[in-house]
């Protein structure tokens, strides 16, 4: 046994699928898989993926990255591309849960997004892409994990699964935060602790990274945001660190759950919100 981190921390030789790899988050966890040793199975539906990862073969070989541009609420469609992979993969050794529409589709930044004007079109987004997906996903890829003996299912979930968006934060603002994706998120945590319970003897964990607030309208300086942005200094108000997260910051607690640091972690919840909800 070694406890190099380098070694205890490395994805090489290990399959992960990644859904929403084109996201703002997305694609910056599809960048650390690949520079960490790991095969990435990316599923999306911008075309900005193809390109990306077209340029990520050249960079690291085209038998690390495979690729599905789709819409996942094309259900048929998403469940006859995850049997698929599971036939064309050789072993599947992560998936990370990660795809979530934000946009007004899902009621976030319009007015009729709000508690009292919410459609019911809008919840069932939150609910499909916040627990059906995730749900969907396990099925199809967990029997894989189980004739392994082996694997880790990381759901993106959020802070607001946790806390309820203040509403002096949105007050005067054109955004806003869906009621139906704090219940999404929220039952998310629970999918997760009912798979790391019923699956745990098969050898699968089953984990749930919490992000707080990671604008994506900020720059990309190491220690900077976009501070003309009143909303933007709100939010970093709101946080013991005084700042708002970069993409990067969630590197960390990815690896370290789809990797063996984390071999007897399964059940957990890993928030990574710069302190936003423990005040």
């Amino acid at each position: 046994m070694t406890f190099n981190a380098e070694s205890l921390f490395s994805l090489a030789g290990k399959t992960v699928i990644l859904t929403g790899a084109s996201g703002f988050l997305g694609r910056t966890m599809s960048r650390a898989l690949l520079e960490n040793g790991a095969r990435l199975v990316a599923l999306g539906r911008s075309d900005r993926l193809r390109n990306e990862l077209l340029a990520w073969e050249n960079e690291f070989g085209s038998d690390r990255v495979a690729y599905h541009q789709i819409d996942m609420y094309d259900l048929p469609v998403l469940e006859k591309t995850l049997q698929q992979i599971t036939q064309d993969e050789a072993r599947i050794d992560g998936l990370i849960n990660n795809a979530h529409e934000l946009g007004p589709n899902t009621g976030f930044n319009i007015p009729g997004g709000a508690l009292s004007e919410a459609t019911h079109d809008q919840w069932m987004r939150n609910l499909t892409g916040g627990v059906y997906w995730p749900a969907l996903a396990s099925q199809q890829i967990g029997p894989r994990m189980k004739a392994q003996q082996q694997g880790s299912i990381i759901n993106i979930s959020s802070m607001y699964a946790l806390v309820a968006p203040s509403p002096h934060l949105y007050a005067g603002t054109s955004f806003i935060n869906p009621p139906g994706y704090s219940a999404a998120k929220a039952a998310l945590l629970a999918l997760t602790r009912y798979t790391a319970s019923f699956w745990g003897a098969d050898g699968i964990r089953a984990n749930a990274v919490l992000p707080g607030p990671f604008s994506n309208t900020q720059d990309r300086g190491p220690n900077s945001v976009c501070a003309a942005d009143p909303f933007i200094e709100r939010l970093k108000t709101r946080t013991c660190l005084g700042r708002v997260g970069r993409p990067e910051e969630l590197v960390g607690a990815i690896l370290f759950l789809a990797s063996d640091a984390s071999t007897f972690v399964t059940g957990h919840s890993l928030v990574v919100d710069g302190g936003w909800t423990i005040t």
